[in-house]
């Protein structure tokens, strides 16, 4: 497995007007766009040939990865700032990243249908860029590897509040003989609360068997009017289906959303404080910052040196 897909279509409506002429794809965590994160991710997996679903308006995140020779010229030209010109030439070494536009805004399940001429038949990874995956815990080879083992579909799952549940695509499941590997009997789109089969929730991580272009294609528009991918892969869950079964990896490991304002904050927190270069300064102000804002051992502090 070689290739993975990242849709980048979206409008990014919940951050505007930020995102009025940059693509919330480009938006800053701490200091690398969300994009590089999740190319990162699959680079490290092993899949060097990335395909970007863009839209209108998306021309920055073409330019990101591509070489900035003049940037690159006045950096090189500098003993002080070799460091900085590596990082600037990271994005570029990543993989081998390729582009093209969804012209219709038809969904999930559209977008990723646009990749079948770039990845042909063979397995695939997509990638949403809403959720960064700590590069500590390694969910995106685990999944490779249960697909290489079982075949089919593998999807992300993590455990959820159940309150929460509804927020989420959610799986019902039955156990295999892996602790974290379960057997997916059903998917439903954002439950509610009392009708959910589980607290198991999808979070953007899939690896795909090629069949799941053949099951989009026979998908019509489900909620919103648009083509869900979550109602592909629910045609591919019997295994005598090609392209089947499907399978979860239970995820618990660390992971940032940065789907909303709130979360997108606490998720540039997050990975600054565990900055090696930045952390010890950050998280001793951040002490400092939440002392005086909260009664003095309020427990509601989280908020440790």
């Amino acid at each position: 497995m070689r290739k993975a897909v990242i849709p980048a279509a979206g409008l990014g409506t919940r951050f505007l007007p930020a995102t009025k002429a940059t693509p919330k794809e480009m938006l800053p965590v701490v200091d690398k766009p969300a994009i590089q994160y999740v190319v990162e991710e699959a680079s490290r997996a092993g899949l060097d040939d990335v395909l970007v679903i863009a839209g209108r308006n998306k021309s920055s995140i073409e330019d990101h990865f591509d070489r900035a020779y003049e940037l690159e010229d006045k950096l090189e030209g500098d003993e002080g700032k070799r460091e900085l010109l590596d990082r600037v030439r990271d994005s570029t070494r990543l993989a081998s990243v390729h582009f093209v536009r969804q012209q219709d805004p038809r969904g999930l399940g559209h977008a990723v249908a646009c990749a079948a001429p770039h990845v042909g038949r063979e397995p695939f990874a997509v990638l949403l860029g809403d959720d960064l995956i700590d590069e500590r815990d390694l969910l995106l080879p685990r999944m490779i590897e249960v697909q290489e083992e079982r075949g089919g579909c593998v999807i992300a799952l993590l455990e959820v509040p159940r309150e929460q549940i509804s927020m989420y695509g959610c799986a019902s499941v039955e156990p295999t003989d892996v602790d974290d590997v379960v057997r997916v009997t059903g998917m439903v789109e954002k439950p509610p609360v009392d009708e959910a089969p589980s607290n198991l929730a999808m979070i953007g991580r899939y690896v795909l068997a090629p069949e799941i272009f053949d099951a989009l294609a026979e998908t019509p528009p489900g909620r919103g009017g648009e083509i869900q991918v979550t109602d592909a892969i629910a045609r591919l869950i019997d295994p005598s289906v090609p392209g089947g079964p499907v399978h979860g990896v239970v995820f618990r490991g660390r992971r940032y959303d940065t789907g909303d304002k709130g979360d997108y904050l606490r998720s540039v927190v997050q990975l600054a404080c565990d900055r090696a270069d930045l952390g010890p300064a950050f998280r001793a102000w951040l002490a400092e910052f939440a002392a005086e804002r909260l009664p003095q051992g309020d427990p509601a502090d989280p908020i440790r040196p």
